[in-house]
């Protein structure tokens, strides 16, 4: 169906041709009926947009129609669709259409074309995926008695994934070494003294106290070092590997500061710890996976299913446990990882936000296009207003230390991205 053609089978569809802002918004209308179960009218809307002359509208709106005839057991109408998705223009959803495609052709025992079909969505899938289809090839060409094309897709499947997260790691690596450090005597107090969130130390000018206090912990609860890390190790990679190194660097330091400074603001004592920063990834990962919607493995789709719970427990945990615990940093550190999960788009994969962009004229996927430049000053806007933001909560935290210099001199005691 052609986008200036109108649809007879609902009146309550837009009539004549759509823009982009009204497809968009046609497409989001049909994602949300399938998400509930209605296939029927979230086929209606999907099949409304089919011919639209943007690419990437068509391809989004077949590959939705499809599903919706699959999940209604009318897989020959799926599979025709999913054939015509493979013939479109390139967008970053043939790769699925190509292996939607090949999943038929397994289904009806005609397994050459089922190969063939999972080399295409292979060539042109995410990082992410391609591991899950050379595994699938692999176990095509030896049930095909063909080893030797087995093994090379099997080796694929082993090394063809995700970048190692080389600065997740290293930063455990280093705080672990701190922390361990912190209970061999002098060497651990020296560090911990030059590190913690010495408040004191923030108002005398030593603004570096906001980011530092991430490597160390408190050196008698050795369980905050550990919970930390863990959830550090979980959580780390994943958003290392949709936002890139610098940019999980860049995330990993300002929830870090958000963190500190809520703490420097509103906790009167000392603190320690990474806890602002992991609830900084947490919030990243909460809302940009929801705004963005980027393509995910399964083993990344398993964990972030449940960040909100995470989330949610740590949060009730903290709370708890009242002053033993740095609550401020925490839901600092959240909500300025919200706010960078909400401007920056990740670029490890594919994105519902890169989806609507129209490809470059040399007709390559609009994934793997550049950012606008409109884009690039909206995102460098937002983030210059949360360094404002901090920068305000430092000089607030400091106007009200100077204050209380004489009453709070000498008060230091606890634990946590906690209170020390």
């Amino acid at each position: 169906m052609s986008d200036s053609e109108p649809a007879p089978a609902s009146a309550s569809l837009p009539a004549g041709p759509l823009d982009r802002v009204a497809a968009i918004r046609l497409v989001e209308q049909a994602d949300a009926l399938a998400a509930q179960g209605d296939y029927e009218q979230a086929g209606t809307r999907y099949a409304r947009l089919v011919g639209h002359r943007d690419a990437d509208i068509h391809v989004a709106a077949l590959m939705g129609l499809a599903e919706s005839r699959y999940r209604l057991d009318d897989e020959p109408a799926a599979e025709q669709l999913w054939q015509q998705a493979t013939q479109a223009p390139d967008t970053s959803l043939s790769w699925l259409a190509w292996k939607q495609l090949a999943a038929g052709h397994v289904r009806g025992g005609d397994l050459r074309r089922a190969r063939d079909a999972y080399r295409e969505a292979e060539r042109r899938a995410p990082q992410t995926e391609r591991a899950e289809i050379a595994s699938r090839l692999g176990w095509l060409n030896k049930e095909a008695g063909n080893q030797t094309a087995a093994q090379r897709a099997f080796g694929r499947a082993r090394t063809d994934v995700a970048p190692s997260p080389i600065l997740t790691y290293a930063i455990l690596a280093v705080t672990v070494a701190i922390g361990i450090s912190s209970l061999l005597g002098p060497s651990g107090e020296v560090l911990f003294a030059l590190f913690a969130l010495d408040k004191s130390a923030v108002a005398a000018g030593e603004l570096y106290r906001l980011v530092s206090v991430v490597l160390v912990h408190s050196p008698t609860f050795i369980l905050h070092l550990a919970s930390n890390m863990y959830a550090l190790y979980l959580v780390g990679p994943v958003v290392e590997g949709l936002y890139g190194r610098a940019l999980f660097l860049g995330i990993y330091l300002l929830t870090a500061a958000a963190g500190s400074t809520a703490s420097y603001v509103f906790v009167p004592n000392d603190s320690v710890g990474a806890s602002g920063a992991i609830f900084g990834l947490f919030g990243v990962l909460l809302v940009g996976l929801r705004v963005h919607r980027p393509v995910l493995g399964r083993q990344q789709r398993a964990l972030t299913s449940q960040i909100g719970i995470l989330v949610g427990f740590n949060l009730l945990l903290g709370f708890g446990l009242g002053s033993f615990i740095d609550n401020a940093a925490h839901v600092g550190g959240l909500l300025a990882g919200a706010w960078l999960g909400l401007v920056l788009r990740p670029r490890g994969a594919p994105t519902l936000g890169r989806l609507w962009q129209r490809p470059p004229a040399s007709g390559t996927a609009a994934a793997a296009g550049p950012r606008g430049s409109s884009e690039v000053l909206v995102t460098g806007a937002a983030v210059v207003l949360l360094i404002g933001v901090l920068a305000v909560g430092v000089m607030l935290g400091t106007d009200q230390r100077r204050d209380r210099r004489a009453e709070t001199a000498g008060s230091r005691v606890g634990v946590s991205h906690e209170p020390q």
